[in-house]
């Protein structure tokens, strides 16, 4: 079982990856929306979830600000993971 630190920091490596910037930089309760990531940014992350956690991610790149899975911040991801984890 995947521990919810273990997603959290995950989730905030990616995101730095993504921004270019270092992990200390992004806060566990960080709003993606004030992180500035772009929806390509959004794509290349949710993909890099998905590789990580080997987990499908619900999400329409046709409307990447409509997802099935909340990417708003980085405790809606983490969240978003578990359950998708757990249903595997």
């Amino acid at each position: 079982m995947t521990e919810r630190a273990e997603i959290e920091a995950a989730v905030i490596e990616i995101l730095a990856r993504q921004l270019l910037l270092p992990e200390t930089e992004i806060s566990p309760e960080a709003r993606v929306e004030d992180l500035g990531l772009d929806s390509l940014g959004k794509v290349e992350a949710i993909f890099a979830l998905e590789e990580r956690f080997d987990i499908s991610v619900p999400f329409n790149a046709n409307e990447p600000d409509q997802p099935d899975f909340d990417f708003s911040s980085v405790p809606s991801i983490v969240a978003g993971v578990e359950r998708l984890i757990a249903a595997t």
